[in-house]
């Protein structure tokens, strides 16, 4: 098919496959760019979905992630400290509240949280939802269904739990836990009552077909919110010294991510900051939300630098899937 009939019949309620999916990936990268951004419209409008992270506990994870600054296998100078308390963890929601942002999350190092520390994070959700009109989000490694029904109750709406890659790729970047683990945490999550965003790390080595095959699982997990991170290499882990990846890399990802799943928000997340734009070319190529201010151990892009350029780009925020 032409592009524009690959944009008609997406259009129409197609759903490319993995075949068409491939085809899409070495179109002419304006063309494709063009017509993802043409679908966002249709399906998503001006949405854009904005939302900020806190490290709400930092390091020493028992994990082996390759790309992550936090694991305890790898010597990176990350900052390492418990859980933090209610008071700061609400004090940087209502900040964030305040300069507009929709979407609030706490993330968490380590493969799971304890029962003392879920019992924690209830704590400071509520303290967050208090205090604030903010959505509260939570990043809490593999939890089970009990779990998450205890932080649904105290005020949290989403969770968030990357697949990273591909089913195949995935061993490449992690043995200390299962593909199989994520979509089980992803489910139970689910059958809580809580959303997902769920999406991955591109630039680890993996292919085009890896990208799309992650993106595949998502799509028959019911995933509407899909964060990707551009692999920031961190001196001090095996992912060192891989290259960036380029504006036009991340620009063809993005909008093939779209023909996949129209209706998606996908979050540009870690690693927009090394982008010589910051990845403004991403949100006219499909993409239409986005992690502002800082990251876990990186520094990001402030929220004000972000609502002002998507002012420029007749983006509206508000909260899509």
């Amino acid at each position: 098919m032409t592009m524009q009939e690959y944009k008609n019949y997406v259009g129409q309620g197609g759903m490319i496959s993995r075949a068409q999916a491939l085809e899409l990936a070495v179109m002419s990268l304006e063309e494709l760019c063009t017509a993802a951004d043409e679908i966002r419209r249709q399906f998503c409008g001006n949405g854009f979905d904005i939302c900020t992270i806190i490290n709400a506990k930092s390091g020493k994870c028992s994990e082996n992630c390759k790309f992550c600054a936090q694991s305890a296998h790898y010597h990176t100078g990350a900052e390492e400290y418990p859980m933090l308390d209610a008071d700061t963890i609400a004090a940087q929601a209502k900040r964030d509240d305040e300069r507009g942002v929709l979407r609030f999350s706490l993330v968490t190092s380590g493969k799971r949280l304890t029962p003392a520390e879920v019992e924690q994070e209830c704590a400071s959700i509520r303290a967050v939802r208090e205090q604030t009109g903010i959505a509260v989000c939570i990043s809490n490694g593999l939890l089970d269904e009990a779990s998450y029904r205890k932080l649904k109750e105290a005020g949290a709406t989403r969770v968030h739990n990357n697949l990273e890659s591909s089913r195949q790729f995935f061993p490449s970047v992690c043995t200390t836990h299962t593909f199989d683990e994520k979509c089980a945490a992803i489910r139970a999550a689910q059958a809580a009552g809580l959303s997902v965003c769920s999406g991955g790390i591109v630039g680890m080595g993996e292919t085009m077909e890896d990208r799309i095959d992650m993106v595949l699982e998502l799509r028959e997990l019911g995933v509407h919110s899909i964060p990707v991170n551009m692999l920031n290499p961190i001196p001090g882990t095996p992912y060192e010294t891989l290259p960036k990846l380029t504006n036009d890399d991340m620009c063809r990802i993005v909008a093939v991510f779209r023909f996949l799943i129209p209706d998606a928000s996908i979050r540009l997340a870690g690693g927009r900051g090394l982008l010589p734009d910051k990845g403004r070319a991403c949100f006219c190529s499909g993409a239409n939300a986005a992690i502002s201010g800082d990251m876990l151990t990186t520094s990001g892009i402030t929220v004000e630098t972000d609502m002002a350029m998507l002012r420029e780009l007749g983006y509206e925020p508000r909260l899509c899937h």
